[in-house]
């Protein structure tokens, strides 16, 4: 596995790790942003009036080239980035992830109604390597039941 992908992983979990490096690997345009160009999507979608957490997703796609080194860049050609969050798995599912069962943050979903067409959930299968592209209006149309949550941390 690259270390780079580690680092990018603050949060630690080893499925998402790998399930990062999966999708980087398949060369189907996924990209981990470094810090600063993170830093520099955060700031492009707050000036456009985004609401956008840092935390609130792992990887982005790109639909054509962006320099996201480059903030004026990034503003430029912000129609041209998608940016993801991480569900992973290593268990047995479906390829089309039915009888999946997944948490969504708060965070997560603020970002994805702020950001519409431009936010995703990626489910990766890390065993299988297969992985499922959805947004939120998909997830909440295959859902089979929906169970609010509070999670706390001391």
């Amino acid at each position: 596995m690259n270390s780079n992908v580690a680092v990018k992983f603050q949060s630690g979990q080893r499925t998402a790790i790998k399930a990062a490096a999966i999708l980087v690997a398949k060369n189907s345009g996924f990209i981990i942003p470094t810090a600063k160009q993170k830093l520099n999507l955060l700031v492009a979608f707050a000036k456009k009036g985004k609401v956008v957490y840092g935390k609130a997703f792992d990887i982005i796609k790109l639909s054509s080239s962006v320099n996201l080194d480059d903030l004026t860049d990034v503003e430029k050609n912000l129609q041209k980035v998608t940016i993801y969050e991480i569900k992973s798995t290593k268990k047995n599912v479906r390829s089309d992830f039915s009888s999946y069962f997944f948490a969504l943050t708060a965070a997560e979903v603020l970002v994805a109604q702020s950001l519409r067409k431009q936010f995703k959930f990626v489910f990766v299968n890390t065993s299988t390597q297969e992985y499922l592209e959805m947004n939120l209006i998909d997830i909440f149309a295959r859902a089979k039941g929906i169970y609010p949550t509070w999670s706390v941390s001391f």
